[in-house]
């Protein structure tokens, strides 16, 4: 099996790891791992990568993300979503008009607080972790932005947006920050997924989907190359540089076809045969190595 990514579409009721660890039976392929957590209720794009792609993790540029996800108006619950028990309701009405107000306010950089219950670790252990025994503890806000709020559908107190945004950030403390914001309450009733790391739902796979590809013996149809998760300068060398990118050595300017990036940035550098070797980091006169990836 070649080492790069497949793009799956996520079921409600896995957990990420739980993708993973089906795809290293469907595959029989053990060095196996995602891009970005989901949650098991949620669904859609997660893109996973196999053999020395998973070296690439760390690299991958902040790519926007997209999802669809719907909310209930007028309560709030522990899990900012439906599998939590309720903690407060109200009787407010909220029109269209007001809801798109508020919203519209949400957009641009901010400041948001994780949920309590989430993956994400605080003194090396996970925050549903602590939520599950009873604690709460105090969670930094993180810097995080929000590109677009589209409002799909509202039919009050249901309704249903589309949001784009940066890595990190929580559409359930999103919603839940709306609600309170509006002064009603609010939780989120389902989550998908439409895009992440430039990939697409059409371009996804339900773990059933590659079952059947790997039977009909067509799966390395649809793996997406390493260098595909990176937007970094691209980056030629030329044919006397071919040994040196096989052993891993820098690589001086002069030994490229076009320089490109500045002092501290990454590219993607390729030997003369244009397959992809690797990042590496641009210094003073010469490229350095970062992740080889050469296979």
């Amino acid at each position: 099996m070649k080492s790069g990514l497949i793009v799956v579409n996520k079921e409600a009721g896995f957990t990420s790891f739980d993708v993973v660890a089906k795809a290293r039976g469907i595959l029989h392929m053990k060095k196996i791992g995602h891009t970005g957590t989901l949650d098991p209720s949620a669904t859609g794009v997660l893109p996973i990568v196999l053999g020395k792609a998973t070296k690439a993790v760390n690299y991958i540029e902040d790519h926007d993300k997209t999802y669809v996800c719907g909310f209930f108006l007028g309560k709030t619950t522990d899990t900012y979503d439906g599998d939590g028990s309720v903690v407060s309701t109200s009787k407010k009405v909220i029109t269209k008009e007001e809801f798109l107000n508020k919203m519209s306010s949400f957009i641009g950089k901010q400041l948001q607080i994780p949920p309590m219950y989430s993956a994400k670790k605080i003194n090396g252990k996970k925050l549903y972790e602590l939520a599950r025994e009873g604690k709460e503890v105090e969670r930094k806000p993180e810097h995080i932005e929000i590109y677009s709020l589209k409002l799909l559908s509202f039919d009050f107190p249901y309704g249903k947006m589309e949001v784009c945004c940066s890595k990190g950030t929580y559409i359930r403390s999103l919603i839940y920050d709306i609600g309170n914001s509006l002064g009603c309450g609010a939780y989120m009733t389902s989550l998908i997924r439409t895009k992440a790391c430039g990939f697409s739902l059409n371009e996804s796979y339900t773990l059933a989907q590659l079952e059947k590809l790997r039977d009909e013996e067509r799966i390395e149809d649809i793996i997406h190359p390493i260098d595909t998760l990176f937007s970094y300068e691209k980056v030629y060398g030329k044919s006397e540089s071919d040994k040196l990118i096989e052993n891993g050595n820098k690589i001086p300017f002069e030994l490229v076809e076009e320089q490109k990036g500045r002092v501290g940035d990454f590219v993607s550098l390729y030997h003369p045969n244009k397959k992809f070797a690797g990042i590496y980091k641009t210094l003073d006169g010469y490229y350095k190595p970062e992740k080889f990836f050469l296979e």
